[in-house]
């Protein structure tokens, strides 16, 4: 086919050097697949898809850096890239509030907000589907690296090993997303599009098996230690996947399918990585190479830190509407009262990790997790995937839902003490599962949409969002707490059925 205008390459000078191979590597596959329906992309001509990148350790493990930088780089406020699930599930759970909410002219994150449909407006979210097609490309591209990895013969054993264990990591990182974000999703783990091309939606738990599985056939090709972009040398950046990252993502897929014993384990070997991780100070939690960070994002737009402190963080003039629906400006999100009334007295990450600016007579709260968000200010900071927190309270209910109260109690109070908490003692798993709830959604709140899944997975979705919705001047529809698919994917693939609601 005939190659298109990418936007990553017309922005490619604002890229820092370092990452101009890389971007240019990935940009080929992305002409010719990023705008296509994931059942119909045919194996392109270009260098990404050719054996000889995979003859040689440097290029085969810029094809994985690739995948990384590309997650780095997409703006998180066109909500096309995954990173931007921590702008989107806030406006779609109780987190975040909408700057202007029904009136905000950004067509896409108000169907967000106002739980995905806007009366009168076109369904930008359902005509689009951003999220599922930029997933479903990133997928095509491990596919392709785990069938030449495998293949190839002229790879170190030990470059090899690692690049199929990060591949294999990541795949199963955007369907553990997308099966939460859609339901039961397509299952494609071939590039052949002869297979891809008649997929239908395959049901949840076996998407979670080969989550699953990915993880597992994972965990002991990665190595112990973080290596640095030619997958050999050590590193103190902790942006390519290790084996602790694949045991974390593990015991996150286990708490999900209420696999108590397998969850409490996987947490338990991460955190007792003691001379890697341990639970930082609130302020350097997110810091570049933080000793919390398990797997981090290196930012890699020139002369900025994070997205989301790009994003999150208000000026002095306070939030802002933004026009056109992936319109890249403006301040249009701040923390919901819900989350704000959240916190307990002398929460600590109350102050540390929440700010506020006054505008237009009014008070407004922001996430303050990440502090840089100014240009050419130096790199501080790193996005956050996997940390050592989320590990604690992953191990803190799968005791509690194993009757190990104690163990629970500990864990818990490990995280609460950490935030300058008294340490509590709830005596039964029911309470002791309403504190744990409490705690995951102060200490996690806009990251990585944990509290929509959260919502979704402890069956309190539907209650919530009805008191939510009142305050967001909406309806709640229990339908609504999956996206919806891609109506140019439904209509090209009569396999593919719509989520109800829309």
């Amino acid at each position: 086919m005939a190659p298109k205008f990418c936007l990553r390459c017309a922005n490619l000078k604002k890229v820092k050097p370092g990452f101009y191979f890389l971007l240019l590597l990935t940009c080929g596959l992305f002409v010719s697949t990023g705008c296509r329906k994931l059942v119909e992309v045919s194996s392109p001509a270009n260098v990404e898809t050719s054996e000889n990148v995979y003859a040689d350790d440097a290029t085969a493990a810029a094809v994985l850096t690739g995948v990384y930088t590309h997650l780095s780089y997409e703006p998180i406020m066109g909500g096309t890239s995954l990173p931007c699930i921590s702008l989107v599930s806030g406006l779609s759970s109780d987190e975040l509030t909408l700057f202007g909410g029904a009136t905000n002219t950004n067509t896409l994150l108000a169907q967000y907000y106002l739980d995905h449909l806007t009366p009168g407006v076109s369904n930008t979210l359902a005509n689009t589907s951003p999220l599922w097609a930029d997933t479903y490309a990133e997928i095509y591209v491990l596919n392709i690296a785990l069938e030449r990895l495998g293949k190839s013969a002229n790879l170190t054993p030990a470059v090899r090993n690692q690049l199929i264990g990060e591949a294999k990591f990541m795949r199963a990182f955007f369907y553990f997303y997308l099966v939460n974000l859609y339901g039961d999703v397509p299952l494609a783990t071939t590039s052949d599009y002869t297979v891809t091309s008649s997929l239908s939606r395959t049901p949840a738990a076996q998407v979670y098996k080969q989550i699953t599985m990915d993880l597992k056939d994972a965990k002991p090709l990665l190595t112990p230690v973080y290596v640095a972009a030619d997958a050999v040398n050590s590193s103190v950046d902790r942006v390519r996947p290790n084996r602790w990252a694949a045991g974390a993502l593990l015991a996150r897929t286990y708490l999900y399918n209420k696999d108590y014993r397998n969850a409490e384990s996987e947490a338990d070997t991460v955190i007792a990585q003691s001379s890697l991780y341990n639970l930082t100070s609130l302020d350097g939690c997110f810091l570049k190479n933080s000793r919390e960070a398990i797997w981090q994002l290196q930012p890699v737009n020139s002369n900025w830190n994070t997205q989301d402190a790009q994003v999150f963080i208000l000026p002095a003039t306070g939030p802002t509407s933004i026009s056109g629906a992936y319109n890249q400006s403006g301040y249009p999100v701040y923390l919901s009262q819900q989350l704000l009334g959240s916190f307990e007295n002398n929460d600590a990450r109350r102050q540390s990790w929440v700010d506020s600016v006054i505008s237009r007579g009014a008070i407004y709260y922001y996430p303050f997790k990440y502090k840089s968000a100014s240009l050419n200010a130096p790199l501080t900071e790193y996005t956050m995937v996997l940390r050592l927190g989320e590990q604690f309270l992953i191990r803190a209910e799968a005791r509690a839902m194993s009757n190990d109260i104690a163990g629970s109690q500990s864990d818990l109070n490990n995280i609460r003490v950490r935030a300058n908490l008294n340490p509590i003692f709830p005596g039964d798993v029911a309470s002791l599962m309403d504190a744990i709830t409490r705690e995951r959604q102060t200490e996690l709140f806009t990251e990585w949409g944990n509290r929509w899944l959260d919502l979704k997975r402890t069956g309190e979705v539907n209650t919530v969002m009805d008191a939510v919705a009142v305050v967001k001047r909406t309806t709640w529809r229990s339908e609504w707490q999956y996206y919806p698919l891609p109506t140019y994917d439904i209509v090209q693939d009569p396999h593919l059925v719509q989520n109800p609601g829309y």
